[in-house]
Formats: structure tokens, sequence, C-alpha cells
């Protein structure tokens, strides 16, 4: 009996199994140092942990409207408005499963077989993945170091062709931690009008920019952006809520009917105490975003300084999320600690059996001559980590 040709090509995640594989050791008494978590390592906040309580408490625990309750789309739209000066309607909104899930729904929604979804290289491990999950095409635009790992007007128009349906945008970045400037945003824009395209700007990581650095969402640009934008965003990274699974979309009328739709018959609604706590995080006081923010721009500082002090390795200094992409070029063909790096997932295993730390092959991301660190953890691992990949290269 034949399954699935499509599901059974599509790739578990690198990050996943690599976070698992820490996490094993760790719980065989290992001391194990995990760069490879995607997700803030402080707790949620305790106004939005006190509304889910009081959500239990109050019965709100049956099933909702399948794509959110009206009061979490008002309070979306109440975000979007204070955070990007965007104008939307809560018919413009679906609420789902996190990000990820919107992301989904989103090329459920706007794909053909065979249309072509761009995609900047090195990536988010899902997005080609998604992409081939509603029988879409992706195609990689190579990004470069020295350029900031961010798409160019000739790169990306060398990859449009009469197939090219969308340009998926992540900023700020995971893996690279970029985040585009209004003019790189406008060049994308000029393109996916001329072109006639949809953006897809996913704006996980909108909260933590660093610097002088400052978000600013494509669809802000002008009102015909806007109306060829999907804004995908959710409360995971900038609120400690990544397992409370909430994620949104807000989209053109016409664009947000079919993902509601395509919502109710895949899950139903989100989960409904969670929606409850996602209007306070969003409408209630944003002093511990804030505190989150700064004390990741610490550690970032710290990381990307001490990296750059390590023989073989370098990295550029990210302006948002928290991930620094560290190259590891020079290390390849070399013989380290008795184990030969030929790979970024040599690289990877290597360090995780030698000195017990976890770090992500850039492989994952389409980027072999990196690995990903993330800097959600405490200053304390991230020094005693760095040391120990210190002592590993030496």
């Amino acid at each position: 009996m034949e399954l699935s040709r499509k599901c059974q090509q599509i790739s578990a995640s690198v990050t996943l199994a690599i976070t698992a594989k820490a996490k094993k050791l760790k719980s065989e008494g290992v001391d194990v140092i995990s760069f490879g978590a995607g997700e803030p390592d402080f707790n949620t906040p305790l106004n939005i942990q006190n509304a889910g309580i009081e959500a239990i408490k109050k019965g709100f625990t049956k099933y909702t409207p399948a794509s959110g309750t009206s009061e979490l789309k008002e309070s979306i739209c109440y975000k979007l408005k204070r955070d990007n000066g965007l104008s939307y309607k809560p018919s413009q909104i679906v609420v789902s499963n996190g990000a990820k899930h919107s992301l989904y729904n989103t090329l459920m929604a706007i794909c053909n077989p065979g249309d072509e979804v761009i995609i900047a290289n090195p990536y988010w491990v899902s997005y080609p993945e998604l992409v081939k999950l509603v029988d879409a095409v992706p195609v990689f635009v190579q990004t470069k170091e020295e350029n900031n790992f961010k798409y160019t007007e000739d790169d990306l128009v060398k990859a449009i062709t009469n197939k090219t349906k969308a340009i998926i945008l992540n900023s700020p970045n995971n893996p690279t931690g970029v985040a585009y400037s209004k003019k790189e945003l406008a060049m994308i824009a000029n393109l996916a009008v001329k072109y006639d395209l949809f953006v897809i700007s996913d704006e996980i990581y909108e909260k933590l920019v660093y610097d002088d650095v400052k978000h600013i969402s494509i669809a802000s640009l002008s009102e015909e952006m806007k109306n060829r934008t999907i804004v995908v965003n959710g409360v995971s990274k900038a609120y400690a809520m990544t397992g409370w699974r909430i994620g949104y979309a807000a989209a053109p009328e016409n664009v947000s009917k079919i993902m509601s739709n395509v919502q109710s018959h895949c899950t139903s609604n989100p989960n409904s105490i969670a929606q409850y706590a996602s209007v306070e995080a969003l409408r209630g006081p944003q002093d511990t975003v804030e505190l989150m923010r700064r004390e990741f721009e610490k550690r970032r500082n710290y990381m990307v300084k001490k990296i750059n002090t390590i023989p073989g390795l370098s990295c550029k200094m990210p302006s948002g999320a928290f991930y620094v992409m560290v190259n590891i070029s020079r290390i390849k063909g070399m013989v380290v600690k008795g184990y030969t790096i030929n790979s970024s997932l040599d690289f990877c295993n290597a360090l995780l059996n030698s000195e017990k730390v976890a770090a992500i092959p850039g492989s994952a991301f389409g980027a072999d001559d990196f690995i990903r660190l993330s800097y959600a953890t405490s200053l304390e691992a991230i020094t005693k980590g760095l040391n120990r990949i210190e002592n590993f290269i030496l």
C-alpha cells in the first residue's frame, strides 16, 4: 500500500532533531549547553499568565469561531495600527495555531500547483517544506554574507518567472538576524507591484530589534503594497508564549476568507484559553517585552564579540531576532579533536560529542558554511558554551 509521495518528500526538521538529541543527553545527566532553541528562555509575563488562568476560571474553554474570537481579532487590529500604522478590519484577520500555521494557510490560499515562491537562502527550515506541501515550487535566491544575507534587486529579478506567485520576506530574519531597511523594502515592493506578486511578510521577530534599528512592515509602504501583502505575526517570540500557539495573519479580504475556510476544516479554532491570554499580551503593559529585548541585546553583543576572537570562526552582527550565523568555512576540511569536518553537520555532531554543546548546522538553512547559535539562553550558559566551542577549535 503506497503512502503519500508528496509527504514522503518532506524533510524532518534538523533544528528539532539536534535539540531533541541535546535534551536526551541532558535527561541522562550530561551537562549540555544548547544553542539550538528558537524560543525565549523567559517565562510568559505574569499578567498574561493570569489572563489565561482567569479564562479557565470563567469557563472560556469551549469552541470559538474557527478563525479566532472577535475580541482577539480586534486586539490584533489595534496592535497593527499602534505598532505598524496599518488599518485592518477584523474580517481580514485569521488567528491560527502559531505563525507557522498562518504561513501554511497563506500558501494554501494563494498557491496553485506549479506556482513558484521565492525564498532567500539561508532560509528558515520550514519555508521550503511548507511551499512543497501546497504543491508549489520553492525557488531559492542565494544571498551573500558580505551583503548581510539580504535580497538584491538583480538576484530577485533573475529569480522571477511567469510562474512566480509570491516572495517570502522574513524581517527580522531567522536564521541570519538581518532586518531590512525602508529603502530595501521599497525595492522589494516595487518588484512585487511590477511583476504582480504577493509578498508573505513573516514579522514574528518584529519586537526583537537592536541598536537603532526600527522594524518596518512592507505592507505599510503603500495601500497598493498592503493589498498584495499577507502579514504574518504572533505572540510566541515577543511575549515568550511559544507553547501557547497563537499566530495570526492580516491579509486582503479575499485571501483571509479562503484562509478561514481552510482552517475551519483542518483544525477549527486555535486554543480558546491562549486566545484570551493573547488579548492581554497585545493590549496590556509592554514593559516586559522591552526588558527581554534589552537582555537579548546584551547577550548578542557578548556572543558576537567572543565568536570573532575564536580562530577559524567569524560572524556578522545581527540586527534582530536571537540568532547568530557563525562562518565555519575555514574549519571545513580539517580534523578537529579527532573528527573530520567536511560539513556543518559534521561540525555540530563533533561539537556535541566532544564538548557537549548543541548548535544547528547551517545545512538545515541551505547554508553549509555556517552554524546557527541562538542566544535565547542565559548569559552564563552562553559564556560557558562559547568557551567550550573555543576549546573545541583550539
